[in-house]
């Protein structure tokens, strides 16, 4: 069964490479959906966090890339996937999460959303807390992979 795994990944975390890792145990193949019209401030561009992602999962090959700028389940019926991943890291999460996944559930009742909890010592990461923590110079190494570190490094300079 095929899975989908959206976000804007602004910047990719380890927190969202442990959720990947675990969820391809669950499905044989899962996209990594970045989504493009998030009204969050963006430190990375759609493409360069599409091609970063590519990167650090170079070595999986059930895993895809793609990018939407709609309806994350217009993409999975048009897609043929019926199951969305969803990352929880605090109990805050939960709410907004389940109310989008019965909103979802209304617009694709095919698929079906299946949450899955950070690892403990990752539940702190988000990409939000990692953006502000790298403007101010702080040491982002233990919470991004490699390649994310580095081109947030350049984008410093």
């Amino acid at each position: 069964m095929k899975a989908i795994y959206p976000g804007s990944f602004d910047p990719f975390t380890n927190g969202h490479l442990d959720i990947l890792e675990r969820t391809l145990k669950l499905f044989s193949e899962v996209t990594v959906l970045v989504a493009g019209s998030s009204r969050k401030t963006k430190l990375l561009s759609v493409e360069e966090r599409v091609a970063l992602i590519r990167e650090v999962v170079k070595d999986k090959p059930n895993v895809k890339v793609d990018t939407t700028s709609g309806l994350i389940m217009e993409y999975a019926r048009q897609n043929k996937i019926k199951a969305v991943i969803r990352g929880l890291r605090t109990p805050s999460d939960f709410e907004y999460e389940y109310m989008m996944a019965t909103m979802n559930k209304n617009i694709h009742p095919e698929c079906e959303t299946v949450f899955m909890m950070t690892s403990q010592g990752l539940y702190f990461v988000s990409s939000t807390m990692i953006k502000e923590l790298h403007t101010y110079g702080g040491d982002i190494s233990p919470y991004v992979p490699e390649p994310v570190l580095k081109k947030l490094k350049e984008k410093l300079k």
